[in-house]
């Protein structure tokens, strides 16, 4: 794998993705405007232009629900990776006492070395079957790696190490709190959404206010630029997984660490094992593989078989979930 190509790759393309939820941004400013003043036409008859500061209130409004969405949606995290993760029924690793849990520190430590990053703090979700793991945090002061029972209990000690070093890549690269600032403007946008349609409700009377016409111009505006926001917060959540799993393919140098991984998740699901279905919903789009199952215009990762590929340069078959650690023999692949 050309994980440098890949990495530069991925940013470029979120670039471009970024670029593109900007401009999605001010062509709703634009389309609520428009809106908005076609509905004002509408209701006022002699129509003489527009009352002063018409424009500019509307614009300000608009802004005022997207950034205060912003704020709702990211003040979630404000207590730290750690809260989140305990918030999801994670708790702190105990080297001290199981034998995998003291394996995971040590894999934490050695790579904030090599990725010269202040080590975050490890954490298991004990009641988690499947392969998964997911990095929290705004910064590496409270940044926590959250690894399932599942994943310790199937994986060999070269795929944990290439599964957490695909967190580390989310947690140098900012992922964490650039997902979470995407997921709080679209949440903006479903407020004005929202705000559209609940000015279109009918009283208990059945009776439309005046307020309906403008309404429905909100409503229609905010449900393209809403729709609009979530497809290209899932495209760059695509694209920083990418980007991650080339991460730890230069972190680890082992292609089949984290490509072990991915094929032992395929291989779960081949047997019908759903991954990490049961984890709230907050983390399903940090997680290491989703487990919800979503239209491919706004799913948060992309195909398991894509990312496979990518890794090792053609399709590899899945495995199942084993480990061959100290001499214990890996499964056949399953095809």
């Amino acid at each position: 794998m050309r994980f440098f190509d890949r990495q530069e790759e991925a940013r470029a393309q979120t670039f471009r993705l970024l670029l593109l939820f900007g401009l999605t941004l001010m062509a709703l400013l634009l389309a609520v405007n428009a809106a908005l003043a076609l509905a004002w036409r509408a209701v006022s008859p002699g129509f003489s232009g527009y009352p002063a500061y018409f424009f500019s209130v509307n614009t300000a409004v608009t802004l005022l629900f997207v950034l205060g969405g912003w704020w709702l949606e990211t003040s979630a995290l404000h207590g730290g990776g750690e809260k989140l993760a305990r918030r999801v029924g994670a708790r702190e690793a105990r080297p001290a006492s199981r034998e995998s849990e003291r394996k995971l520190c040590n894999i934490v430590s050695e790579l904030a070395i090599a990725a010269s990053m202040k080590p975050p703090h490890p954490m298991v979700l004990p009641r988690e079957d499947s392969i998964n793991a997911f990095a929290a945090g705004w910064d590496e002061d409270n940044a926590v790696v959250a690894v399932t029972q599942g994943a310790l209990d199937c994986l060999s000690r070269d795929e944990l190490q290439g599964l957490v070093a695909h967190e580390f890549s989310h947690l140098r690269e900012g992922d964490t709190r650039l997902n979470m600032r995407l997921a709080g403007m679209v949440f903006g946008l479903e407020m004005i959404f929202n705000l559209g349609r609940s000015m279109c409700e009918a009283d208990e009377n059945g009776h439309r206010s005046f307020l309906a016409l403008p309404g429905v111009a909100l409503l229609a505006t905010g449900s393209l630029g809403w729709l609009a926001g979530r497809a290209l917060k899932a495209a760059v959540s695509r694209q920083r997984e990418f980007l991650a799993d080339a991460r730890a393919v230069q972190f680890t140098r082992s292609k089949d660490g984290l490509g072990g991984v991915l094929r032992k998740v395929a291989g779960q699901q081949a047997q019908g094992s759903a991954p990490s279905h049961r984890l709230h919903p907050l983390v399903q789009h940090m997680l290491l593989v989703s487990g919800t199952t979503q239209d491919r215009w706004f799913a948060t990762h992309p195909p398991l078989a894509e990312r496979i590929r990518r890794i090792y340069g053609r399709p590899m078959a899945a495995l199942s979930a084993g480990r061959d650690d100290e001499g214990v023999t890996r499964p056949d692949a399953i095809f």
